[in-house]
Formats: C-alpha cells, structure tokens, sequence
C-alpha cells in the first residue's frame, strides 16, 4: 500500500463521514422541531420508549444526536432520566439500520434487480435526484430531501474510494501481520472504541469497517471485538454534551455508557466461553459487509434484550457515578414518591420544599452583594456551596413534580404544579446570578482593581433596593401575600432606571479619567446581574398575582401604557425613587 493508497484511503474516509453527516442533517430538517415533540411523548411506558428512541435513531441515522436531545431535554426539565433509559435501549437497535443499507454493496449477481439494489448503482440515481431537488427546486423541504440524498450518495461514492484504496491489502504480509496484533481482544475493542470517539459516529466507523471487509480478509476474531468497541465509542458525543449540564443530564450521557460496556462484557465473556467449550471455527473466517450488520444488530438487540428488565439498575449505576452532595439525599428525603396518588399533600410538600429554596436563594444574593464591599474566601466558598444546592433543589423538585404531572390533577392542581415549576426556575437563576457576582468580584480582586468611591456609593443605594425586593419577594411568596407581590413591580422599575443611571454615570467617569475601561467591563457585568436578580423577583410576584386570578394579565397589570390607570403603582414607584435615590 503505497503513498497514494494512503491518500486515497482518507479521501474516501473524509468523503464518507461528510455524505453522513449531511445525510443526518438533511433528515434531521425533515424532522425540524417534531423530534423534541416525539421524545417529550416518550413515558414511563418502557415498550413505547423503546419504539420511539428505535424509531427516531433510525429516521436520523444517529443514536449520538437522539442522546444529546435527551440530555438537552433532561436537564431542561421537560424530561425525567427515567423516561429516557428506554428512549436510549431503542437508539442503540435503531442505529443498526445504516450498516443494513450498507450491507446491500455485497450482493453478488448479474440481474437488473441485484444489480439496481447495490448501492453503488442507485447512489447515482440518489445523486441525480438529489441535485435536481437541492439547486433547482425553491421549496426548503425539496431541497431537505435532496440534502439527504446527495449525502447518501457521497458517503457511497467515499466507501468505494475506501475499498478501492486498500484493495491491495489482501496479498499484503504485513497488513496481516498487524491485524494479529488485534487478535487480542481488549486492543481491538479499544481500537473500535478510540476510532469511533474521534469521528464521533458508531454508524460511520461500522460502515468504514464495512469498506475495509469488501477489500480485505477480517477475521470475526478481530472484527467482534471492534463492533463492540464502536459502540462504547459512540457515547463520547453525549458524554461532551453533558459537561455543565445538571446532574440528571449527566446521568442520561452515563447509562449510554454503561449500556453499551454491560453488554460488551456480557458478550466478550460468553463469546469466549463458548469458544472455548465448542471450538467456535467460524472465528477463523472472515467478515463480509452482511455478517458486520449481523454482529451489530445482534449485539444492540442481545443487550437490549438482556438489559430490559434491569433498567432501574442503570439508573442507580448512572447516580452512584454521579453523586448527589453530601446531605442533599438527607434535604430532599421528604419528596416521598409515595405522596404522588395524593396529588393535594405532594404539591404541599413541594411547596415546602421550594421555602426552603427561597431561603437558601435569598440568602445566597445577600452574601453575594456582601463580597462587592469585601471579599472573604470563606463565603465565597459558601456562595459556591448555595449554589449547588439550589441546583439541586431544581433537579428533585422538578424531577418529582414532572412525575406528579403524569397524574390525573384537578384543574387547580394542575395550575398551581405549573406556578410552582416556573416559581422554582426563577430561584435557581437567581442563585446563579449570584454566582456570576461573586466571578465578577474575583476579576476584580485578580486585577488589584478598585471601585471608585463613587462607585461604591452608589453600589451601596442598589444594593439596598436589592436586598428589599428580594426580602419582599420571598416574604410574599412565603405568606402567598398577593398584595405585598404587587409592591415588587415598581420597585423592578427602580431599579432597572438605577441601572441605567449608574451605567451613564460610570461612562461619564470613565471619560474623565477616573475609572478605567477595565473595571467598567466588570462593573457593567455586576449591573447586568443586579438587574437580573430583580427581573426574576418580579417573575415570582406575578405568579403569585396570578394565584389569586388566574386570568390577570401581565401585559395588562404592568407595561408603562397602564402605569397612570393604575395609582398604587405610581405611589409604590414614586416612594421607591425618593428612598433609592442616586446622590
């Protein structure tokens, strides 16, 4: 195999893993926003969970995105890690049909009929077609469709440049001698493995494995052993798109893993018992592009059909391998499942919970605009500390209210699970807003910059609207006190004018020389997230508004066309701007 071949053998790798990729994207515009809607259906029903991850993985060509849009749909909330443990046992079946497609380039006859199936026949038609719909037809779903099928016939056109490549390698000794390197079975699942997480795609690396058994004689001895490789290798993709993502979302990308490495254990060991029981002589021989899809919809299916019954066991793997903190099982201990047949005492229960979370959230904004006067390492250790809590009280309490959600609510019920979702999304970006203050002050603190005494004046005035809104929010939430929530509104709009104020006070500063452009980066930073901060103390207000009439609209209540038709809002505003007044 000469330099060329070389050459030629990535050019064909290069053009497959481009025809699969625009294959995938074309289907998943096909698809457009239908999947989210499709997996967001899936449900504690595990048949129908597994057809729709073996479904949707075999419409996209890619386990990889299905697992990923689970991930996204976890950690958003719309999903419990326990919907999706089925969704993924069918991605991995369903990933099995592009090797069957490609499985068609070893048909062997002379007829029309064999010869119209061969893929590097009918690609061309696909090519042809394709063309037509993707350059001359205006329509976004014509060109979609032809997106697809010029993918489908690049990733051909790339795998008969791989075979064509190494075409010489079958009379080659050394090429032999290399792959008994791979007879020894961990290497060759580490070699599927590492193949795999680099091009990112289980489906491209077995068709790749395809390309090369055309060409070359593979021994099932290596070639199981790779399969088996590439399928761990595929959860790389949900792996990385796990990272800052919560701990759900973490575990839906880890029982991906222990799927596919429970099953290649399980497989490996009785492939090799069995070998060594009946003297299995088919090991000797080779793979055809057929047998591949065979080994890898028989080890997909085998595993799936061996793992079935043991899918909570996933889930506690997943969670054992991502943690809860210390004494968040202890915290969260009265989110019993066994309260959800008494829809009344679990939202009840909930609700106690999200006080808690008000608590700790309130909390968390005050030792945040403590450290803007004076850093101390210890609290903003506990600043950090707070906000993985409140972290967590978002992932248990919606994980345990999307569960309560599956039952039958009464009308008030269902109202007041939704208030409460959206009460406790607003706390827990308040504490991330909190944490974005303490990262600003440690710029601060790592540049040896300083506030101007100006500056600092004036933090002092919007720290104490801050401190008021959230105090009144909480407290208003705590006493479900609908009449204190409507004081929140013009207080929001003080301090929304306070921030502007203080950007153009720090602008004039800056333009006299007396604070730096640096420091102003920072400063502008610490405003944008004062601002925040408010912005969800009045997202919690209005819900509570709307707890004591649910027809009450925002628009109506609170945009400045109303401000005059309403004279307490004008009264609480005018109060607010004399109390937070700007010297």
């Amino acid at each position: 195999m000469g330099i060329f071949d070389v050459i030629m053998l990535l050019g064909g790798i290069a053009l497959f893993l481009f025809g699969m990729n625009v294959m995938s994207t074309g289907l998943e515009k096909l698809a457009g926003g239908r999947l989210d809607g499709i997996l967001r259906r899936a449900t504690s029903n595990p048949v129908k969970s597994f057809a729709l991850g073996t479904g949707i993985t075999a419409v996209i060509q890619s386990s990889s995105a299905v697992t990923v849009m689970l991930v996204g749909l976890v950690n958003s909330g719309i999903m419990t890690l326990h919907q999706t443990v089925g969704v993924i046992l069918g991605t991995n079946v369903g990933t099995t049909i592009t090797a069957w497609i490609l499985s068609l380039t070893g048909l062997a006859g002379s007829s029309f009929i064999v010869r119209i199936l061969k893929p590097d026949n009918f690609a061309h038609i696909f090519a042809v077609v394709g063309i037509i719909l993707f350059m001359f037809i205006s329509k976004v779903k014509q060109k979609n469709k032809g997106e697809v099928l010029l993918g489908f016939a690049v990733l051909i056109a790339g795998m008969t440049i791989m075979r064509s490549s190494v075409s010489g390698l079958e009379n080659s000794e050394a090429f032999r001698n290399a792959l008994t390197t791979f007879t020894n079975p961990l290497l060759a699942v580490l070699l599927g493995l590492v193949v795999t997480a680099i091009i990112q795609s289980s489906s491209a690396s077995v068709g790749i494995l395809q390309a090369l058994s055309l060409s070359v004689s593979l021994p099932y001895m290596v070639a199981i052993p790779i399969i088996m490789g590439q399928n761990i290798g595929t959860c790389v993709t949900a792996l990385l798109s796990s990272i800052g993502t919560n701990r759900n979302a973490k575990r839906v990308a880890f029982v991906h893993v222990y799927f596919n490495i429970i099953g290649t254990v399980v497989f490996m060991c009785l492939l090799y018992i069995l070998n060594a029981l009946l003297n299995l002589t088919f090991l000797e021989g080779n793979v055809t592009v057929v047998s591949i899809a065979i080994i890898h919809t028989f080890f997909n299916l085998g595993t799936t059909l061996i793992l079935a019954p043991f899918t909570k066991m996933l889930e506690k793997l997943a969670k054992k391998t991502v943690k809860d903190t210390p004494g968040e099982q202890q915290r969260f201990a009265y989110l019993d499942e066994r309260l959800l047949v008494t829809p009344t005492m679990a939202i009840a229960q909930c609700r106690n919970m999200i006080m808690e979370m008000s608590m700790l959230a309130r909390d968390t904004v005050m030792l945040a605009l403590e450290m803007v006067m004076k850093y101390n390492d210890k609290t903003a250790d506990q600043i950090r500390e707070n906000e993985e809590y409140l972290d967590a009280y978002e992932d248990h309490l919606n994980t345990f209210m999307l569960k309560l959600s599956g039952f039958e609510l009464s009308e008030s019920d269902g109202w007041h699970v939704g208030q409460l979702l959206h009460i406790i999304g607003d706390l827990e970006r308040m504490g991330d807003h909190a944490l974005n203050i303490l990262e600003s002050v440690e710029e601060i603190r790592d540049k040896d910059l300083f506030l101007s005494e100006n500056a600092i004046q004036e933090a002092d005035i919007i720290h104490a609207a801050l401190l008021d809104i959230v105090n009144m929010t909480i407290e208003a939430f705590r006493n479900n006190d609908i009449s204190l929530s409507y004081q929140v509104e013009p207080l929001e709009q003080v301090i929304d004018n306070l921030t502007g104020k203080m950007r153009s006070r720090h602008i004039a500063r800056m333009q006299k020389g007396e604070c730096s452009a640096v420091i102003g980066l920072a400063w502008s930073d610490l405003l944008i997230n004062y601002e925040r901060i408010s912005d969800h103390c009045s997202n919690i207000a209005f819900s509570i508004i709307q707890s004591g009439d649910h027809k009450k609209d925002r628009h109506v209540l609170f945009t400045e066309e109303r401000i005059k038709e309403n004279t307490e809002f004008i009264v609480a505003y005018n109060e607010y701007e004399s109390k937070y007044e700007l010297k």
